[in-house]
């Protein structure tokens, strides 16, 4: 198999990975506000009271919580719908696959470190540092990360 073609493969992997980080997380947080949903309901019917008042409050508040996560991994999920999946460009972008000297990031989403045989990639946000630092190179670029020269050997 060429590298080409396997590169191919571990960027469709890393993409596969990314969606059920995400669909993971949804389903997660879904379940999550249905339980306080139930326990909302249920302190409802309870006796009344400042106790009772305390416990409805706390339910409010991790209800907020859970809605801004939602609302923030509903973003995620509309970014990664963005990403252009075929991309083959001279420059790293949105959808890139980006092969160093020392590792291998995928331009994407921050869904953490994908481990695939024989080389893991780290699914990473145009927004972080190093993806801030990638984004535009080129083939033989280099570029320092935490005091450490890293080479861009090859772009998916």
């Amino acid at each position: 198999m060429k590298e080409t073609e396997s590169l191919d493969i571990l960027k469709k992997e890393a993409y596969d990975f990314c969606v059920l980080f995400v669909n993971d997380r949804l389903t997660r947080i879904q379940n999550q506000i249905k339980e306080l949903e139930t326990a909302l309901t249920s302190e409802t019917k309870s006796s009344a009271g400042d106790k009772h008042e305390t416990g409805r409050a706390m339910i409010q508040l991790e209800r907020e919580k859970l809605g801004q996560q939602l609302a923030e991994l509903e973003k995620t999920q509309q970014l990664l719908s963005k990403v252009p999946k075929d991309r083959n460009a001279p420059t790293v972008g949105l959808g890139s696959l980006v092969v160093t000297d020392s590792f291998v990031y995928y331009i994407a989403i921050s869904a953490g470190e994908f481990n695939s045989k024989p080389k893991s990639v780290y699914c990473i946000s145009a927004a972080t540092p190093i993806g801030k630092l990638v984004f535009g190179k080129a083939v033989g670029d280099v570029f320092s990360f935490n005091g450490k020269e890293l080479v861009i050997v090859g772009i998916q």
